[in-house]
């Protein structure tokens, strides 16, 4: 019991859940796989490394926790290694998700004009659009920005086009 708490002590302390990118909806696509986060951790002189397989995401108590399968090794100070597999639930977060839409970057301009000379230094323009709640316009520029990162999902929204269309 003592290497479980240990654990999870470590768990809470280090973990670091990676984004997550939303899976495609429609008809028959495949259930999407378990997500699944390295853990390691130190403290006191004991290590713990293993894995968060998330299996499911639920409300508690008001808040939003992701639930999966804890598995790893608890070596101790003096060396004895605990296998440890349970299931947590830990606290999560929805963060907001921001996408490069323009990447610009022009070198110094010399222009003459028919006698006007214009000298402009170096212009950086970056354009990055906010995904999340009530970011209508970040949402959709993301949504197009991501089209071509999951050819399967481009043809998916192709064919509902075509399917529109006929």
């Amino acid at each position: 019991m003592k290497q479980l708490a240990l654990a999870t002590v470590m768990f809470f302390t280090t973990a670091v859940v990676a984004p997550v990118t939303g899976f495609a909806q429609g008809r028959g696509t495949a259930a999407p796989a378990a997500l699944t986060i390295p853990v390691t951790g130190a403290t006191g002189g004991n290590t713990f490394a293993g894995t968060l397989q998330v299996q499911r995401f639920a409300t508690q108590n008001g808040q939003l926790v992701a639930t999966g399968l804890l598995t790893g090794v608890v070596t101790s100070a003096t060396g004895v290694a605990t296998s440890i597999a349970r299931t947590v639930s830990v606290p999560a977060a929805v963060t907001n998700a921001t996408c490069e839409i323009l990447h610009l970057d022009l070198g110094p301009l010399n222009l003459d004009l028919l006698g006007l000379h214009v000298s402009l230094n170096q212009i950086v323009l970056d354009i990055t659009a906010e995904s999340g709640a009530g970011n209508l316009l970040g949402n959709l520029l993301c949504s197009v920005a991501n089209l071509l990162n999951n050819p399967g999902g481009l043809a998916g929204l192709l064919n509902q086009i075509l399917g529109l269309l006929q």
